[in-house]
């Protein structure tokens, strides 16, 4: 049997998005349930597969078959493809398995041709009419198939506006337009060296072609990047769609709406339109959009139906729906629905009201939100005494929430640039287009002097978690001259201004920020997600402040305590110092005695903080050279500091120098050299625990990769406890990070000697591919677009290549110690994907930064969820 590769919209369903993609899925589904949906065929994703295997070309096989298609099309609907006298038109649209929106090619109003145009133009009557859709079929196929720039139709088509005195394209006439057609072809001819294509099979042909092509253009490529989409979800399919049209007059008009706020998740009717337009016009921001409500006013019946087709499409899809509808001379058409897009505020709120709304269960509503995005939940907000001292510039329209602080920047690839250098910009543009994607993910914020809540910019940048204000009409940017001008004053790139896209203001200068505050339904989310997780969440933290941040986010215990950075202190580390040039073991000892009551401190405060709940300390990691001054005039003032002369300072850095140092002299190898450090380390651990009651120290090793390492600094530790009677008084553990590939080699050496095991796979990760984490940066990206590694390595578990020596490791310390408790540490305990990696290969714990407390808890959910 033949492959099948085109289905009529009456042969798919839901279920079929791998093969029909998610937007001719869902045109199938609602054809099947009845709503007002144009017919047409979908060509599938295995014609897009089939497509590239063959060189990029359409075998003949699709194009019959999907001529069959085309022929059956035109019989149901009683007109010709192009037909010179009623002119069936149809739209070629992209769908693939995932929502992509606005990353891949659309054309509209496919098969006008010079003749059939005029046919049109006499069966509906509407001459205007006919000759606007042909010039924005002209412009569209120009521009997607024929890869002449978008600015190149702008020019006519603004010059023809000028000439005749006007603003919007509505006022120009069917005179005007025939002009505006005319002046296309020509430019065409003159850019192509072709005559515009009047053959509307072939027109058909090279528009599946264009969507086909643009699965891999650079745009969808970097959303597919930015939104971690698996390789797996490979291709595109083509919705070829009867077209009905919005821009037939004022009984006529195009919208998107979504079934509730996108922007906070509360559950209204949320959209916009325009009357006399097609759909374009309502994303790209060209006219201002009118407010759904308002079309109750102006089609009460259309409304109406809208209104209840939106209800029975979230109630048969279990979620907000984003839909695109036409009203073609007072009849209702939806021809889109999807899952919509929405900030985390939104998908929080949406999630825990569904449940409530018997919708969905919590564990639906716990899978609904992605971890990832909690992270804009937990972004700064704008400083409320700050606010309300601040300059108000203007007010556009709040079109994704949050703060945005950063220097203007009016070019997307230059804002990529700074950003790229460490600076904050906010991304100012007329308008945004995908082209400008690389720009708005580098940027703190979007500002826009055009476009709707619906627009290109407000739609991307709720995917993104990005703030944004846009249709900002007192904005005047000129993007050749790179100003802003609001209410008279004149802001040049490099300039701060701040964005509040909770409000839509817009505000002079760089204002203060200050961490969240979270919501009921955060709280309920959360509860949810900790019911059904396995893994134990844990922090990174090293002083009592970012322990109780970590706390209030979930964390229950410390998974990870660099003592070295409480070295760091302006009090101490004068006395680390005194302890680095001593050239005997008293000078030594005699610098940590300082220390120690510090360390006791600190540990004290973390501690009481953790009110019961483990804490892991590792022991001093880095090499000492870190401790010491560079520069000349900093080793003038040091050397006198400590007491020892420039010269001797300078032996002691000259003596400490490597040329790999993370391989060198750090970790445990200290420990081992100078056991003074490790004793009292433990002694300021014990003596802190001691004084605070329930305090549970776990104590970690770090680097060894030889388990006779790892005892010499355990007998330390047993040896100090003893002396300050710690046994049967402190509730304490001694464990190791596996980070030393010959650690986890040999983890059934080290487990019958620990208590519990830790990777530290920044470490973990650059032994094991040889890459040095301060210096792959320079080449690693290289590496991912070639496809060598999916992911940084440093910023997602290597899963094939560091994560099988997790497993290895894993199997060797529970096959000699079955309940041994192993977690990971680092930042990727935090990382989504690498949750879901721990807890399929059993890791007992994560620990991660304060902040991503919350990301690795519904990870985790997410990870017990989909195994079950």
């Amino acid at each position: 049997m033949a492959e099948k590769y085109i289905y009529d919209f009456e042969e798919g369903k839901a279920d079929m998005k791998f093969i029909l993609g998610g937007k001719g899925a869902n045109l199938a589904e609602m054809t099947n349930m009845g709503v007002p949906v144009p017919p047409g065929f979908i060509v599938s994703i295995k014609a897009c597969n089939k497509f590239y295997e063959d060189g990029k070309k359409i075998s003949e096989e699709i194009i019959k078959e999907y001529t069959q298609h085309l022929e059956a099309l035109e019989k149901k609907m009683g007109k010709k493809l192009g037909d010179n006298d009623d002119p069936l038109l149809i739209s070629v649209r992209s769908g693939a398995a995932v929502s992509m929106p606005g990353m891949m090619d659309t054309v509209l109003n496919l098969g006008l041709t010079d003749k059939s145009v005029l046919g049109l133009a006499n069966k509906t009557g509407n001459e205007r009419f006919a000759w606007d859709a042909y010039r924005r079929f002209m412009q569209m196929f120009g521009n997607v198939i024929m890869e002449i720039k978008g600015h190149e139709f702008e020019k006519i088509l603004e010059g023809v506006k000028k000439a005749k005195g006007v603003e919007l394209d509505t006022e120009l006439d069917a005179a005007d337009l025939k002009n505006v057609v005319q002046k296309y072809e020509a430019m065409v001819k003159e850019k192509s060296g072709k005559e515009f294509p009047q053959d509307p099979r072939e027109q058909l042909r090279m528009g599946i072609e264009a969507v086909f092509r643009s699965w891999g253009n650079p745009r969808a490529d970097l959303y597919r990047k930015l939104n971690n989409i698996p390789k797996e979800i490979n291709g595109t399919a083509v919705n070829c769609q009867v077209m009905v049209f919005g821009n037939k007059g004022e009984t006529s008009g195009t919208g998107v709406c979504f079934s509730r706020d996108p922007s906070t998740g509360e559950n209204v009717f949320y959209g916009e339109y325009l009357m006399n337009a097609q759909g374009e016009d309502v994303v790209a921001g060209v006219r201002t959009p009118q407010k759904i409500a308002t079309l109750e006013e102006q089609n009460k019946e259309a409304y109406d139906q809208l209104v209840k087709i939106k209800d029975d499409l979230e109630k048969h899809y279990t979620d907000m729906q984003d839909m695109e509808f036409t009203i073609e001379e007072g009849k209702l058409y939806i021809l889109q629905t999807r899952n919509g897009k929405r900030t985390a505020h939104a998908a929080v709120r949406i999630a825990v009201e569904m449940v409530s709304e018997g919708l969905i269960d919590e564990k639906k509503a716990v899978l609904r939100v992605d971890p990832a995005s909690l992270d804009q939940l937990l972004h700064k907000q704008l400083d409320p005494k700050a606010k309300k001292t601040a300059n108000v510039l203007t007010k556009g329209l709040p079109a994704s929430p949050g703060a945005a602080v950063g220097k203007v920047c009016f070019d997307a690839q230059e804002a990529h640039e700074l950003n790229e250098k460490g600076e904050k910009v906010v991304l100012t543009r007329v308008e945004t287009s995908p082209e400008d994607l690389i720009g708005m993910n580098a940027a703190q914020g979007i500002l826009t002097s055009r476009g709707g809540m619906t627009s290109h910019a407000a739609v991307v940048a709720r995917g993104m978690g990005k703030c944004c204000v846009a249709g900002c009409h007192d904005a005047i940017i000129d993007e050749e001259a790179k100003t802003l001008t609001i209410s008279g004053k004149t802001f040049k790139e490099g300039d701060f201004i701040t964005l509040d896209g909770s409000s839509g203001e817009v505000m002079e200068g760089a204002l203060a920020t200050v961490d969240p505050e979270l919501s009921g339904n955060f709280g309920t989310l959360m509860e949810w997600a900790d019911k059904y997780k396995k893994l134990q969440v844990k922090t990174n933290a090293d002083t009592p402040h970012d322990a109780e941040v970590a706390v209030k986010f979930g964390a229950e215990g410390i998974g990870l305590c660099r003592t070295e950075h409480m070295f760091f202190e302006e009090s101490r580390i004068k006395a680390v110092r005194e302890m680095i040039v001593a050239k005997e073991l008293d000078g030594r000892k005699k610098a940590l005695d300082k220390l120690e009551p510090f360390q006791q401190e600190d540990f004290e405060g973390l501690f009481k903080v953790l009110d019961g709940k483990p804490v892991i300390i590792r022991l001093l990691d880095p090499p000492l050279h870190e401790f010491l001054p560079k520069e000349e005039e900093d080793i003038k003032n040091v050397a006198k500091e400590v007491g020892v002369t420039v010269e001797a300072l300078k032996e002691t850095i000259a003596s400490l120098h490597e040329f790999n140092p993370m391989l060198g002299f750090r970790g445990c190898r200290l420990g081992v050299k100078y056991p003074e450090i490790t004793e009292m380390q433990a002694r300021a651990i014990f003596k802190a625990a001691k004084n605070v009651s329930n305090a549970e120290p776990w104590i970690e090793v770090p680097l060894a990769g030889n388990v006779k390492e790892f005892k010499m600094i355990k007998d330390i530790i047993l040896k100090v406890a003893k002396e300050l009677g710690a046994e049967g008084k402190v509730n304490y553990k001694i464990g190791s990070m596996i980070e030393v590939p010959r650690a986890a080699l040999t983890a059934d050496e080290f487990a019958p000697e620990c208590d519990f095991f830790s990777f530290g796979t920044n470490d973990l990760t650059q032994m094991t591919c040889g890459f040095s984490r301060d210096d792959a940066g320079s080449f690693l990206g290289k590496y991912v677009d070639s496809e060598i590694y999916d992911r940084d390595p440093f910023q997602a578990i290597d899963q094939t290549g560091v994560g099988k020596l997790m497993e290895h490791a894993i199997k060797l310390g529970r096959s000699v110690k079955p309940e041994l408790h192993i977690g990971i540490c680092g930042e990727h305990g935090g990382e989504p994907s690498s949750v879901e990696f721990c807890h399929k290969i059993g890791l007992n714990e994560v620990s991660c930064s304060p902040f991503r407390v919350p990301i690795a808890r519904l990870a985790a959910a997410h990870a017990a969820l989909k195994q079950k």
